[in-house]
């Protein structure tokens, strides 16, 4: 630092990284990366018997995301897991009365999540997890995906019938 007068001047200094047998790339390269270790893509996925409190919970999920800011990347609903459940007179095989239940799940998918906000966020859906309600945080598996879509029943006939129709 220079003093002229009543002002100073500070020098611009720039910095980069010399030649040391590597290649050469600027400081502001560095910038651009996360400091802390990215997480791949993973699965948020609730179920429930209650379809209105699931509903409601994946809404909260998608706010607190938006609030920690966190990329939602998909999300999408699987078709209801249908039981039926008996209850047998003791020692017979009379049913005394007879359950169904219906079993929904959602599935929300977040990639490259921080992973200090990654323990925020998992803290957080805990806290508000509602009662009845399972929650399953896993590393994405791409036989998630083929779980949700329904498969064409025309389309499987026809494909066995060309299949015998080429032996």
């Amino acid at each position: 630092i220079t003093v002229l007068g009543q002002r100073s001047l500070a020098t611009k200094t720039l910095s980069a990284k010399f030649y040391t047998g590597s290649l050469y790339e600027p400081d502001y390269l560095e910038t651009g990366k996360s400091k802390f270790p990215l997480l791949s893509t993973i699965n948020v996925q609730i179920k429930g018997y209650d379809y209105p409190v699931l509903e409601c919970y994946q809404s909260f999920i998608h706010k607190l995301a938006d609030v920690i800011q966190i990329d939602i990347d998909n999300s999408w609903p699987l078709p209801p897991q249908e039981f039926t459940i008996q209850k047998y007179k003791t020692g017979t095989t009379t049913i005394v009365s007879e359950y169904y239940l219906k079993i929904y799940e959602r599935n929300i998918q977040m990639s490259e999540v921080p992973s200090i906000k990654y323990s925020v966020l998992i803290r957080a859906l805990e806290a508000a997890l509602p009662q009845g309600v399972t929650l399953n945080i896993n590393i994405y598996d791409p036989a998630l995906e083929e779980k949700r879509y329904i498969p064409d029943k025309e389309l499987m006939d026809l494909k066995s019938t060309l299949d015998t129709l080429k032996k």
